[in-house]
């Protein structure tokens, strides 16, 4: 259930209910029966979990996500491998 603030024009009492959404809205202070009106306040909104990140969002001066340059660099790795001593393969025997 919600928590809904509200404050007396009359004497400027707040208070804070819990109410349902079906709920009427409250119409009398309990302080001195002055007529209440709803406040907007602040929601309790929370993310949890792993994920919410600057880097999960490209800025317009990053190129590529951080999932392709993760694959650049394996494929860069991948290219810089040596030989084996006494192995030939065929971009060693045009050297």
């Amino acid at each position: 259930m919600p928590i809904y603030e509200y404050e007396c024009s009359k004497c400027g009492h707040q208070m804070e209910v819990w109410q349902k959404f079906s709920d009427k809205p409250l119409g009398k202070c309990e302080v001195c029966n002055g007529k209440l009106k709803k406040l907007i306040s602040q929601s309790t909104f929370h993310l949890k979990g792993t994920g919410w990140y600057v880097t999960d969002y490209a800025s317009k001066g990053n190129r590529g996500t951080p999932r392709q340059e993760r694959e650049k660099k394996d494929k860069d790795a991948g290219a810089k491998k040596t030989e084996a001593p006494g192995e030939k393969t065929k971009d060693s025997s045009k050297k």
